[in-house]
């Protein structure tokens, strides 16, 4: 296959492959192995102009580490750490004793000169004496830091110039009777900052009839100047402005002939990564448009007339129909695999968002079936200026890859080899949240990231699909004044990423952790938000991480997000719903750093939260557990595999517990939901427990919960089932189980997730963590052809320690589905979707509602072996008082039966009911769905193997 630009493919021997495929070729033309790479990497955007050295990534002083860490030989603390807290204006926090007839000193050097020699620190302009507050900490200071709560007060006096020492280094030192230090250290200045300077005025550009604006909050910086350049790379800036400071705000005013131009800030700072005042060259935070790569800001008025596609401005009354957040489905989709392996696509909109608006290439024509189903909602990877790759787009050309065994290692080594420059990656490493990813873009550079963008949402709401953005404020790829990929930390040093007890960021999310309890990270995020809603027009947000954001911080967005209007703002906020990842650990687990966004903190505030109960219990053990481990779907007890799960008992309980987390998985995990356990006692969902003794359920509304069984992360769902499996099932046995799976998922009550390909098998060639895998690992296929299975054997880096598991299954031909197979996957979830959106029952709006009418009727220690039957009871003569949702139908019952073998479930409370099969499955082309019977005398459910059979009662007329 090959595609319009390609990075050539490349092994790290010559030995190996002597040779790379020409990108500038309409064929496969190969030229020598000692070709450099700058000959064989040729970008999808022309007309991008060469990227010249930028002031972005210069600075005046050496790294921390390149100096002599000589402080660290002086004593335990010192300069080189933060671990007091300037906490309000008139008190630091500092967990020090101090000896008899000691103090302690507050000590400012605005050129950063401090030194320490013979028990003195040397070079400050201002020594300020501090009195300890014998009373301790405030309460409001506890509320916000609670992670230094025990921590001694120190006060200033009151006369204190503080806004003017805050731009300085600063220390705190204690000295004995002798005024001797005997330790010293930095500051941590959130807490002050947030007290004096806390804003909620204009920031970024501002644009007018007649003049462009410009506005900076950096409090603690010396000097700020905008450096403006006509073009997106190269050339000396056309003019340097000097801006002025007022409360902790720099701004200008410039010419209306600003606007189409670039800038860049020059932002002069101390950084207490360096100890040293430094001269940091930055992005605006505010930015809404980038040059390629984000070496400059653009200077783009996004209310410009001009930006907008033919009937942007009515897309608010065009939106797809929706009643209430519990009618949501979501299909979750990265940008570039969507269309960049689909030659349906024109080759310069491959991987971009212009491929959304090709409505018959064959990615659009299936989000067309899936719309026409009920999908409701795309999620969307990343799309913001993330790291990582470069905004020049680079597709491949798999000819050499394609020559490989299935099971052989040389596909992901050299995939491994241009993994960081072939321009694939998921997008989880922010640079600037409010900006289109200029690779996604047919030019990075100008305004072409917002008009694409917004033709691509425009293109998705007119084919019946709303739009979620993935949006990752919880971390972000740089920091310090070097780091190219720095915004933030140039800007307010120390301020916007969270720190620890030594004053170094946290990294407990993988890199640079935020801070939103501060009060201008939280306002970012919130800006951030709201932009996206009405510039862009977006129906919902995910969340990354989310449980490392404050709770406070959700719930003012949501707010912010339900106050927009379309009168005022275009966009109907109470539509736009939002979700994520509510995980609880690292520093901010039990609200260590406040009530944070996990998942048991979210309850009663309508934000959805993952659930990893349900999906963990269908597959087997958990991400981080051995991959053979079975689940509920998977062959737990009633297939093995040949994985020690330990005595026969054992896997009893094991299936029966994972039994028990489904069906309240069914029920929208609802903390309050009263079900009978597999012990037969009546319980709350929030009494039946994890392995480590955590609730099972947290909800306390439908809304709360997004069930789902896989994701962008881990193996998809076919890779899972193929690791769990025993090996010799039949590859339509794996393809039944992947399909059982996804139907508990779409008959449950709350909110499913699906991420794209569940419906047609994907594969990943077994990749558990596939975030810079290339295209290669990565490929849909729109037309059915193939799953991606057997594509080699994944990535080295994540994979190597399971290669013994995968290299045999790779190798089975008996494992790969045929077309048959991905068209009868396809079919089976439509029909779902189809049976979900055909009654309102599966769709409940409320907790209460939920405890009515929805029932298990396999429970208890003599239950039927890997079944699941789960009734939904509407308004009829059996059950008065119910008020009536469903026109067409009084009751449903689920069975879902994981076995490998068909059952029969008797139900006596069933009997001489007027049950049928659905039917939408009643015509199925899946003979073993269309056999499942329902007997009225005995109340007998008869189900085959691996399947999920829906029965419902017409109401009669």
């Amino acid at each position: 296959m090959l595609l319009l630009a390609t990075s050539s493919l490349f092994l790290p021997s010559p030995s190996k492959l002597h040779r790379y495929l020409n990108p500038s070729s309409s064929s496969s033309h190969l030229i020598p192995f000692s070709s450099s790479l700058s000959k064989i990497i040729t970008p999808l955007h022309s007309h991008t102009p060469k990227l010249q050295p930028s002031p972005l990534f210069c600075s005046s002083s050496p790294s921390l580490q390149q100096q002599s860490l000589s402080f660290s030989q002086m004593q335990n603390d010192s300069l080189l750490y933060s671990r007091a807290y300037w906490v309000t204006e008139s008190i630091i926090a500092w967990n020090i004793d101090i000896v008899e007839n000691g103090f302690c000193s507050l000590l400012a050097s605005k050129d950063a000169s401090f030194t320490i020699s013979d028990n003195q620190i040397q070079g400050e302009d201002v020594k300020i004496k501090l009195q300890e507050d014998r009373a301790g900490l405030p309460a409001k200071v506890v509320e916000k830091f609670p992670h230094i709560r025990g921590y001694k007060a120190f006060k200033l006096p009151p006369d204190s110039d503080v806004k003017s020492l805050l731009k300085s280094q600063l220390a705190v030192a204690v000295y004995d009777s002798d005024e001797k230090c005997r330790n010293c250290t930095g500051l941590q200045l959130p807490g002050v900052l947030d007290e004096l300077f806390s804003y909620n005025g204009p920031l970024g550009a501002i644009y007018s009839d007649e003049a462009v604006s410009l506005s900076l909050w950096a409090p603690t910086a010396q000097a700020v100047n905008a450096h403006i350049y006509k073009y997106p790379s190269g050339d000396d800036s056309i003019e340097v402005v000097c801006l002025e400071e007022e409360d902790g705000v720099w701004r200008t005013k410039g010419p209306k002939s600003w606007e189409g131009c670039y800038y860049v800030y020059e932002v002069c700072v101390y950084h207490p990564s360096t100890l040293r005042v430094e001269k940091c060259y930055a992005n605006d935070p505010y930015a809404r448009g980038l040059s390629a790569d984000g070496r400059r800001t653009f200077l783009i008025n996004i209310d410009s007339d001009e930006l907008k596609p033919d009937g942007w401005d009515n897309l608010a009354d065009e939106k797809p129909v929706l009643h209430s957040f519990s009618d949501i489905s979501i299909y979750e989709m990265h940008i570039r695999d969507f269309s960049a392996n689909d030659l349906s696509v024109e080759p310069e909109f491959r991987g971009g968002y212009l491929a959304f608006t090709l409505l018959d290439s064959a990615g659009v024509l299936h989000l067309k079936k899936l719309s026409s189903a009920g999908i409701t909602h795309v999620h969307l990877l990343p799309t913001f200026q993330f790291a990582g790759i470069s905004d020049t787009n680079y597709l491949i050309d798999t000819l050499v890859l394609e020559s490989f065994p299935p099971d052989s290692d040389q596909q992901q080594a050299l995939i491994t080899a241009i993994k960081d420059l072939d321009g694939f990656n998921w997008g989880y490493n922010p640079v600037l949240w409010g900006v289109p990813k200029g690779s996604y873009a047919s030019n990075p550079n100008g305004p072409y990231r917002t008009t694409e963008f917004r033709k691509m949402v425009q293109a998705l709401n007119h084919i019946g699909l709303r739009v979620v953005l993935d949006v990752v404020y919880n971390h972000l790829q740089g920091s310090g004044p070097f780091d190219e990929h720095s915004v933030l930390d140039k800007i307010v040093p120390g301020y916007y990423l969270r720190r620890n007890a030594n004053g170094f960021i946290e990294h407990s999310t993988c890199m640079n952790n935020t801070a939103s309890e501060h009060f201008m990270v939280e306002r970012l995020i919130v800006d951030d938000l709201v932009h996206w809603a009405v510039n862009y027009k977006v129906d919902g947000f995910r969340f990354d991480l989310m449980g490392h954001i404050m709770k406070s911080t959700m719930v003012k967005a949501k707010d912010a997000l339900l106050s927009l209007t379309k009168q005022n703002d275009g966009v109907d906020g109470s539509s736009i719903y939002i979700y994520g990842e509510g995980w609880d650990f690292g520093e901010v687990a039990k609200n260590g750093r406040g009530i944070n966004a996990s998942q048991f903190n979210l309850s009663q505030t309508g934000i959805g939260s993952f659930n990893d109960r349900i999906r963990d219990a269908v597959l087997g053990g958990s991400p981080f557990g051995h991959p053979l481990q079975q689940g509920f779907a998977t062959g737990l007890l009633l297939q093995p595999n040949g994985h020690d799960h330990g005595t026969q008992k054992n896997m009893e309980s094991m299936l029966a517990t994972s039994k028990d987390h489904i069906q309240i998985g069914m029920a929208a995990n609802l903390r309050d939901f009263m079900l009978t356990n597999s012990d037969g006692k009546e319980v709350k969902g929030s009494e039946i427990l994890t392995h480590d003794g955590s609730p099972v359920a947290y909800a306390s509304s439908p809304v709360e919960t997004i069930n789902y069984v896989s994701a962008h992360d881990n193996e998809t769902l076919f890779d899972i089932v193929s690791l769990k499996t025993p090996m010799d099932i039949t590859v339509a046995d794996r393809c039944r189980i992947n399909h059982l799976a996804t139907s508990i998922i779409a008959l449950s009550q709350g909110i499913p997730f699906f991420h794209a390909g569940d419906e047609i098998l994907r594969s990943k060639s077994l990749d558990r963590d596939s975030y810079n895998s290339g295209d290669w690992f990565n490929r849909l296929d729109f037309t059915y052809n193939s799953n991606n299975w057997g594509v080699g054997l994944p990535p080295q880096e994540k994979n190597e320690k399971n290669w013994p598991l995968i290299k045999p299954r790779l190798a089975d031909p008996s494992f790969r589905p045929q077309k048959d197979d991905i068209l009868a996957a396809v079919e089976n979830f439509l029909n779902l979707m189809r049976i979900r959106y055909s009654s309102p029952l599966f769709r409940l709006r409320t907790a209460n509602a939920i405890q009515q009418r929805v029932r298990f009727l396999n429970t208890g220690p003599s239950w039927v072996r890997g079944v699941i039957a789960m009734s939904i009871e509407d308004g009829h003569e059996g059950f008065p008082g119910l008020p009536q949702l469903d026109p067409i139908y009084s009751s449903i019952v689920v069975v879902v039966n994981a076995s490998p073998k068909g059952v029969s479930f008797v139900c006596p409370s069933l009997q001489s009911r007027s049950f049928e099969l659905h039917p939408i499955q009643a015509m199925s082309s899946d003979d073993l769905v269309r056999s499942s019977t329902y007997e009225a005398p005995s109340g007998c459910f008869l189900v085959p193997q691996r399947t999920t059979a829906v029965f419902v009662e017409p109401r009669k007329n």
